[in-house]
């Protein structure tokens, strides 16, 4: 085959895609070919509302000329310089303007180039943490049922979602997971946090006494869980882990990879809720989702218990080629700069009731068994097919999109987290022709 060679347009066997059906798309391919602030464009020409901001990354919206800009003046200044025993200032200017907007007493970052990355070095940092201060029999990790915590290994066993675990082997050893908070009977229909459920972070203390505290190095939850279909954390429930944790000497980690930049309304979840974690998961919105970046937020006591021993000598055995790269620091500065300047963060707090009240007025459409919300997030979960799962909701998922909406869909879940810039008259349309496809389902 000559070097040169270009696939044809409908040449599309060669691309395995990612968490998707391949057979079924290549049949019938959704191809997107621009986009611009609210809306992709189609291959065949038509506007799609996006109602998920991407995948929960958009945050921002899309092209946004100063992301854009800091891009290609980047590309053309520096395009790579290595992460390893030198450094270059966008990414020393990215760590500052991160620790300006991240809860108080969060003081360092590490950076990784996902999601998945993030949460893989986070559970690094916590178990080395452990070795360092002297109590290396820490190495025990607690996910939670459900959680979603992305696709590398560490994250698939701290993780809870089942199609996630089960094709791949054994896993992480010392591995156990608290369960998840969805209690559908006493919580359906709930309006923000849901008032049942906070006992069962009570569930720690269970596998404290089952392994010791002493071999427990880590806790890790999202503090809103998404990808598994918008589950909540019920009122005190986030408390109550952060007590517990710091009474055993467990690091508690937020994965905010979703919840963080401006989707709850403030910077991250954790200063939404009013309680802070040992570390900070981050990534999608850190860029807008243009240039893959993830990173790690840590307290000063996670990073100062490295720094001990000679000076010379490298604290951290971990670490990628990209970390800090200077064109995806150059996209994290200008979209940071892009949140303050538009008040976006504010707007988001600002127009979530106006969203919850859209969302749920799609109660009592057919099939619709809970809708729950909270900061610019909603789920609409419905009533599966008898022996088809995940069918009604993707039916769901390819009428809207024939309908000029993009919504995401998981199980039988339809999650949406639109970009922080939607206005009202956006979640008018979007919520009115999700209204419409609803009551198209069989």
């Amino acid at each position: 085959m000559a070097l040169d060679r270009k696939p044809a347009p409908n040449d599309l066997d060669a691309f395995w895609m990612p968490f998707t059906a391949n057979r079924q798309f290549k049949k019938a391919p959704r191809m997107f070919v621009s986009a611009k602030d609210m809306h992709y464009t189609t291959q065949d020409g038509r506007q799609v509302l996006d109602g998920t901001a991407g995948l929960w990354c958009c945050n921002a919206g899309h092209c946004r000329p100063k992301i854009t800009a800091a891009i290609q003046r980047q590309a053309g200044e520096m395009d790579y310089a290595p992460a390893f025993q030198m450094g270059h200032p966008q990414a020393f200017e990215l760590a500052n303007r991160l620790i300006d907007i991240a809860p108080d007493g969060m003081e360092h970052v590490f950076y990784a180039n996902s999601g998945s990355e993030a949460v893989e070095t986070a559970l690094k940092i916590a178990i080395a943490y452990h070795r360092a201060k002297g109590q290396g029999t820490r190495t025990r990790l607690i996910g939670r049922e459900r959680g979603y915590h992305g696709v590398n290994f560490g994250g698939i066993s701290v993780g809870g979602i089942v199609n996630n675990r089960k094709f791949f082997g054994s896993l992480l050893t010392g591995v156990d997971h608290l369960p998840h908070t969805h209690l559908p009977v006493q919580n359906a229909f709930t309006r923000g946090q849901p008032e049942h459920g906070a006992h069962l972070a009570d569930e720690l203390e269970r596998l404290v006494a089952l392994h010791g505290p002493e071999t427990i190095a880590a806790v890790i939850v999202e503090p809103v869980a998404g990808s598994t279909g918008v589950i909540l954390p019920p009122k005190g429930y986030l408390e109550r882990l952060r007590a517990l944790t710091q009474k055993h000497g467990i690091l508690l980690i937020f994965d905010e990879v979703i919840t963080g930049f401006g989707r709850m309304g403030a910077p991250f979840a954790s200063q939404f809720f009013g309680v802070t974690p040992d570390m900070i998961t981050c990534a999608k919105g850190l860029t807008n989702g243009v240039i893959p970046m993830g990173a790690v937020i840590t307290t000063g006591a996670v990073h100062d218990a490295f720094m001990q021993g000679p000076e010379h000598m490298i604290e951290l055995f971990h670490g990628y080629t990209y970390s800090g790269n200077p064109i995806a620091s150059a996209a994290g500065i200008a979209t940071l700069e892009t949140y303050r300047e538009e008040g976006l963060f504010q707007r988001a707090a600002e127009i979530a009731p106006y969203w919850e009240a859209a969302l749920h007025s799609l109660r009592g459409l057919p099939h619709v068994i809970d809708i729950r919300n909270l900061g610019l997030i909603g789920a609409v979960e419905l009533d599966p097919i008898a022996g088809e799962p995940t069918k009604r909701a993707f039916a769901a998922f390819l009428d809207a999109y024939e309908s000029g909406i993009l919504i995401r869909t998981t199980g039988d879940i339809i999650a949406m987290s639109p970009p922080l810039i939607i206005e009202k008259a956006q979640i008018d349309e979007l919520i009115g022709k999700l209204a419409t496809v609803l009551k198209r389902l069989h």
